[in-house]
């Protein structure tokens, strides 16, 4: 790290001249379950309403046939355990981009959206559903003659629904892990006594059987099928179309890539606890539920009066009081409403990240990059998002059959896009990684993807004769991928200029920088253990000494402190002044962000202005009472330089006796020189 002390001409005795707080989003971490609560609160919820729209396509036949999706949903968690593990940003637009090109990578986006587009109406139409009929419960018991017009009442919520979270959105307020995980301890207890409660409602009647094998399906349900003579809805194909009407119960397992990011170290580890959690858990609730409705109610009810709100129907045919069965579905309406409401937040959420991944790219211009004047939210693409969730739920009528209809595009084709892409990066980067989806062999210096290529055949097949049989997810969802595929073709065109640019530059991460007045103000709160380190950057290419220290680290008990000391506008540089001028702390931090991403330990950014970075380090490390400083080895100046100036602005500003040594670290590629302040 370079000096500066000897041609400046201070102005106070001590180094740092201003102090600045560095925010973002991403710098805490959360533990597996707290992970896999946030992805349940997508993925669970699609519990509440598949049932009901498999069971209209195919009949009694659906709990197999969603239990066979649930199946699938753990291979496909470890595709996006080994996607995730190669990119620790990006999700499905990183993979497929580096997987398949700029044009796939567009259409896989394209795909996803429009999941993303429909998961929000379908979520909220279904919540509506649900408390709709637990009013008209109310009102029965109570010997009220007062109807609820259902699919109106859907209508109202979804759209109520929907506004508070654009605007929740808009302001740039997140839902919080801690959240997620109370709805999901909640749900959790809610199921065990629904499902307790629906065991005991069989033995008490007697004569439960299991639902047929065969799908039944209903002429629209088979689309354009029925114009080919060879088609026949049996066999492995009636068992392929079946499993593509249930399919969209999978959708909101790419939440899994997004909360990568925030997922603690060590990260693929604690991936993969919280992919088990989510498969275990939509197994048993999803899977475990469609089972004990399908045997419970008898099959007319839930194809005409419970199709809507499948679970609600389950809590309302138990065995037992009547104002016990009403408390029930209070209680699963509840539930289900917070996880539902949760996925229509996770949509506006997830495809707003996924355009400003797109965005990042320079693919978007900035007319819709542009930033809330107050809240500095891209509020124009979650406007864009919104805006077609809201013109979908009022297309819909209120009907969850037409929403599940039009579901399965996206979500099948961003699977194959994405899984296709896993397996083509095992060619083009052949490298070590930390995990691989199963069942691989060895070759050369290449694992071949047996595991992952038979996933991608089984999603493939499904989602190819979804587009015979879909009729409305086929159109619709082609007709979306154009025109967000032609949307990004003519923005990135008209953007160029400023995506190559762009491009050269790389990832920079969206930073708040708050001025305080103190080193102590920017300290107090952020410190919360007992050992702290300080760890000095200066040049966003040069970040090994902080990368080797978070990949040796084992555990969270430092307090690690990142500080970049930037040169103040008094100061007057000599030799090296091209070297020593002020670099791009936007590029520095962002850098730092991502290191603390990929190896999922908590950093405190901090960036002060100072006429030696040397000062700034001591005072910094010593207002924060720290037990290391680690620097990087500078480009100017030899290791034994930077000690003895280390040394000397140790003693001008430590100026009582130490309780306990400093140690201070100078790193680089194979080599390191430590040494320690004891008086």
């Amino acid at each position: 790290m370079p000096d500066t002390s000897q041609t400046a001409v201070p102005k106070s005795p001590l180094g740092v001249k201003k102090v600045m707080i560095i925010t973002t989003a991403v710098l805490t971490f959360i533990p597996f379950w707290k992970a896999a609560a946030v992805v349940l609160c997508d993925f669970g919820s699609s519990a509440f309403y598949a049932g009901g729209i498999a069971i209209r396509a195919f009949g009694p036949a659906f709990p197999w046939y969603i239990l066979i999706v649930m199946l699938a949903a753990g291979p496909l968690l470890l595709v996006y355990i080994e996607s995730c593990s190669l990119f620790v940003r990006g999700g499905i637009y990183k993979v497929v981009k580096e997987g398949l090109g700029n044009r796939m990578a567009k259409i896989a986006v394209s795909a996803i959206i429009f999941d993303f587009v429909l998961t929000g109406p379908i979520s909220a139409v279904s919540a509506g559903h649900y408390l709709s009929g637990f009013v008209q419960s109310v009102f029965s018991y109570m010997d009220l003659s007062f109807p609820v017009p259902d699919n109106t009442f859907a209508v109202i919520f979804a759209v109520l629904c929907t506004l508070y979270f654009w605007r929740q959105n808009i302001k740039g307020i997140s839902e919080s892990a801690d959240k997620s995980a109370k709805i999901v301890i909640v749900t959790m207890i809610v199921a065990i006594v629904l499902a307790l409660w629906a065991i005991g409602t069989l033995f008490i009647r007697g004569g439960a059987k299991l639902p047929p094998l065969k799908p039944e399906f209903s002429p629209e349900a088979l689309g354009w099928s029925v114009n080919f003579s060879w088609f026949k809805a049996v066999g492995l194909l009636g068992a392929l179309m079946a499993v593509g009407h249930s399919v969209l119960a999978l959708s909101g397992l790419e939440t899994l890539a997004q909360v990568y990011r925030e997922v603690e170290y060590p990260k693929i580890e604690n991936l993969k606890k919280a992919a088990l959690t989510v498969f275990l858990f939509a197994l048993l609730f999803t899977g475990g539920l469609m089972f004990l409705a399908s045997m419970i109610i008898p099959p007319e009810l839930v194809a005409n009066k419970y199709y809507e709100n499948l679970l609600a129907g389950l809590a309302m045919e138990l065995a037992g009081p009547e104002i016990l069965k009403i408390l029930m579905q209070g209680a699963l309406v509840l539930c289900g409403a917070a996880m539902l409401a949760g996925a229509v937040n996770t949509a506006i959420v997830g495809s707003n990240a996924v355009l400003n991944r797109v965005a990042e790219d320079g693919i978007l211009t900035d007319r819709f990059r542009k930033i809330h004047k107050k809240y500095g939210t891209t509020s124009r693409m979650i406007n864009f998002i919104v805006g077609i969730q809201l013109i979908v739920i009022l297309i819909s009528h209120g009907k969850v059959y037409v929403l599940g209809e039009a579901y399965a595009f996206g979500v099948l084709w961003s699977i194959v896009l994405q899984t296709l892409s896993t397996i083509l990066l095992r060619i083009k980067r052949p490298q070590a990684r930390t995990f691989l989806v199963p069942f691989n062999i060895r070759y050369k210096n290449f694992s071949l993807p047996v595991g992952a290529s038979v996933i991608f055949l089984f999603f493939f097949s499904v989602a190819s004769i979804n587009l015979i049989t879909k009729r409305v997810a086929t159109v619709s969802g082609i007709a979306f991928t154009v025109f967000l595929f032609t949307l990004f073709y003519i923005s990135e065109r008209l953007n160029a200029k400023k995506a190559n640019m762009m491009f050269e530059e790389g990832h920079r991460e969206e930073i708040n920088t708050t001025a305080v007045s103190t080193l102590d103000e920017a300290l107090r709160t952020e410190l919360a253990h007992k050992k702290r380190v300080v760890i000095g950057v200066k040049d966003p290419e040069n970040m090994y000494h902080l990368e080797q220290f978070l990949k040796n680290m084992k555990d969270d008990s430092f307090d690690i402190i990142v500080l970049y000391a930037k040169p103040s506008p008094d100061t007057m540089f000599g030799k090296g002044s091209l070297k020593a001028a002020p670099l791009d702390d936007k590029k520095i931090f962002s850098n730092v962000i991502l290191i603390a991403e990929q190896y999922g330990h908590a950093v405190i950014p901090l960036m002060v202005e100072s006429n030696d970075p040397y000062y700034a380090l001591s005072q910094v490390a010593s207002e924060a009472d720290a037990d290391r400083i680690i620097l990087g080895v500078s480009g100017t100046y030899g290791a034994q330089d930077q000690m003895e100036r280390m040394a000397m602005a140790w003693g001008a500003v430590k100026d009582k006796k130490l309780e306990h040594p400093v140690t201070v670290d100078i790193l680089w590629e194979g080599r390191e020189v430590n040494f320690k302040f004891t008086v």
